[in-house]
């Protein structure tokens, strides 16, 4: 990761949230597309050595995407997000939860997580607004202690490798 890219990553156990901000040094439309694009969410969105397959996409307002990430063992974990409000190159918000590989049966232990997802343009670099509003403050402290803030670090990593691989 280029050191000298803004990264914050804030736990507010009141209001069951977690607040990202993360810079790339890519143009918005690049990371636009990086986020919304199942091929280009297949080469970075799990966390090394896990690897992320698309099963199917829809990115649209009503659409979803539904994901597994699986380890180095073998082991793989369902995932699908719905989408709503999409606003092209600027904004979106997804329901995100694990799931059976269909996808329509959501694992309840973990519940959901609502991601409101922004994006601001600053010429060449981009800003990531991210916040991730839990259920509960206890459901969102089990992602915590799981490594979610890891895993998700090394994630943002391996997008900042995709885009010097691209020489943006």
């Amino acid at each position: 990761m280029n050191s000298a890219m803004f990264f914050d990553f804030t736990v507010d156990s009141d209001s069951a949230t977690v607040r990202v901000q993360r810079q790339f040094n890519a143009p918005s439309q690049l990371v636009w597309k990086a986020w919304t694009t199942a091929e280009l969410l297949d080469q970075w969105w799990a966390p090394r050595p896990y690897q992320t397959k698309s099963k199917e996409m829809d990115f649209r307002s009503g659409g979803f995407w539904l994901y597994a990430m699986t380890g180095p063992e073998g082991d793989t974990h369902w995932c699908r997000a719905d989408y709503s409000n999409v606003t092209p190159e600027t904004a979106y918000v997804a329901v995100d939860a694990f799931c059976d590989e269909s996808g329509d049966n959501i694992i309840r232990d973990f519940g959901r997580s609502t991601w409101n997802v922004s994006f601001d343009s600053n010429g060449d670099q981009t800003m990531v607004n991210i916040v991730i509003s839990y259920e509960s403050a206890e459901q969102m402290l089990k992602f915590i202690e799981l490594g979610f803030k890891e895993g998700f670090t090394i994630a943002l990593t391996n997008l900042d490798e995709y885009f010097e691989a691209l020489g943006s």
